[in-house]
């Protein structure tokens, strides 16, 4: 089955939801960088969830999910734009060994992977493609800690954060191993969330019922089973309306002209002091593992014309 995205309404309550099933586009990551299997179960699950998310976005631009904290792994970001296409990475803290068994465990939880000390923080940036004058990106950040102690899933991390930010009533279902990343979402929307049905046909407990049916599903079936078979599982007896789905895709937007023109704004000393060190300037992107190598020669047009790569020819293999 092909990545898609699969939106659906209860008919007799504001409740909305959602299904995503990403293989290829999970795969794409993976065929770029090894992570540890508790990293990379985490990496793939934020993949789901801002899928999730993003689907809901009434604007064009990109929904930025990020995970600080301090324990083995320091950061987790996923990116996603409003017609899903996705890009993930994940960084280890300094001096820590990716193949350290005794690190990364299988059953290592996320707290002890990004929130060691308590201090572990989600981060959800909203930053729209055409932003007005002065405009910032809208930016809510959230720590991974709930009232009963530390969060231990990206579901709960999401749910806390949906509650407190946004004030919306949200249950996440997540799961993620070598093969998919793969979630469900069910979410309650503010008053008649847009549905006007006859008043007999309203359904008060429509909320409380499908989070049960929810509940029952396990992380197991999530991922062996799909999307359509899950739906029909859970909610055969709910009248509900489909929409087309959307399909995803993996998508890096790093560009051989965007690191030069990050290099620019280091300066013209500080690159020419890496090319005195090592005879090149060399930059890997963290989401796509594409290398850029700048020669002496490329740092000198770099910064004696306007522009970056006019003029300056690729490098052989990974160079472009």
């Amino acid at each position: 089955m092909n990545d898609q995205l699969q939106k659906f309404m209860f008919s007799a309550a504001p409740v909305r939801g959602e299904i995503v099933s990403l293989r290829n586009t999970w795969q794409e990551v993976l065929t770029r960088r090894q992570y540890p299997a508790p990293v990379r179960t985490v990496l793939g699950e934020m993949m789901a969830a801002c899928a999730l998310l993003s689907a809901n976005l009434k604007f064009d631009g990109t929904l930025i999910m990020q995970i600080l904290g301090d324990g083995p792994v320091r950061m987790l970001v996923v990116q996603c734009s409003s017609d899903l296409s996705m890009r993930a990475t994940a960084r280890l803290s300094d001096g820590i060994d990716a193949n350290d068994a005794s690190v990364f465990p299988d059953d290592l939880a996320l707290d002890q992977l990004v929130n060691a000390s308590g201090q572990g923080r989600c981060v959800i940036t909203l930053d729209p493609a055409n932003k007005q004058p002065g405009q910032q990106p809208y930016q809510g950040i959230v720590p991974m800690n709930g009232e009963d102690g530390p969060l231990t899933s990206i579901a709960e991390v999401l749910e806390h954060y949906m509650h407190h930010s946004e004030q919306l009533d949200t249950r996440l279902w997540l799961g993620a191993n070598e093969d998919r990343a793969v979630g469900m979402l069910l979410q309650k929307l503010p008053g008649d969330g847009g549905i006007v049905p006859h008043p007999h046909e309203l359904d008060a407990d429509t909320w409380e019922r499908v989070c049960t049916l929810g509940g029952t599903l396990s992380r197991e079936e999530l991922l062996e089973q799909e999307p359509e078979t899950l739906f029909r599982r859970l909610f055969w007896q709910e009248n509900v309306q489909h929409f087309e789905p959307t399909g995803t895709r993996f998508s890096c937007s790093c560009t051989r002209e965007k690191v030069g023109a990050m290099l620019k704004m280091l300066g013209r000393e500080e690159a020419e002091s890496v090319i005195a060190e090592r005879g090149h300037v060399e930059v890997h992107c963290d989401y796509c593992n594409q290398r850029y190598e700048f020669d002496p020669v490329d740092v000198a047009q770099l910064f004696a014309t306007p522009r970056l790569s006019e003029g300056v020819s690729p490098a052989a293999d990974q160079r472009h």
